[in-house]
């Protein structure tokens, strides 16, 4: 167990602090690293405190696990604050991230791909040849059904990404 909780603090750091050793420039990257690193160190003295209350011969398993939860119940509180800590700067670091993508160029570049144009050229041709060409009435129906829920979709998640980053922190 003792292993396992070490081990999960260790992933749960290990992709900020790669991503971060890069070129760590900004404030909020310099909170993260500084809380990841606060974080690993708590995270280890409780490895080490856990292996000793395991490691002691003079318990039964029973008082070692209970010491062992009791030491978890004291070191809880900080994967809570780490947790809050990330969050609280998320939003800025993605918003940042996301300010120096060319979203057009990226859709242009994609449209432009030979692999593309061969899906784009093939679903015209399903459209002019298929069932969507068809002027049956429930045909049209239907589509029109699938065509509308579709838009919403896209409408919906439109509204929730501009709720994101109103939300996110300025």
């Amino acid at each position: 167990m003792i292993r396992v909780l070490s081990l999960a603090a260790a992933l749960a750091v290990l992709p900020l602090s790669s991503a971060l050793a890069s070129d760590p420039e900004t404030a909020s990257e310099r909170a993260i690293e500084a809380a990841a690193e606060a974080f690993e160190a708590r995270m280890e003295a409780f490895g080490e405190r856990a292996e000793a209350i395991s490691a002691d011969e003079s318990l039964s398993d029973d008082e070692r696990e209970t010491r062992i939860k009791t030491l978890w119940a004291e070191y809880a509180p900080e994967v809570g604050r780490f947790t809050a800590e990330i969050s609280r700067h998320a939003g800025t670091i993605a918003q940042e991230a996301l300010a120096d993508i060319d979203v057009e160029a990226l859709v242009a570049d994609a449209l432009n791909d030979p692999e593309v144009q061969a899906a784009v050229q093939g679903g015209l041709g399903m459209a002019t040849n298929g069932a969507w060409a068809s002027q049956d009435p429930e045909h049209m129906q239907t589509y029109g059904l699938v065509a509308q829920y579709a838009l919403d979709q896209a409408a919906e998640a439109v509204t929730e990404a501009e709720a994101e980053v109103e939300e996110a922190p300025q």
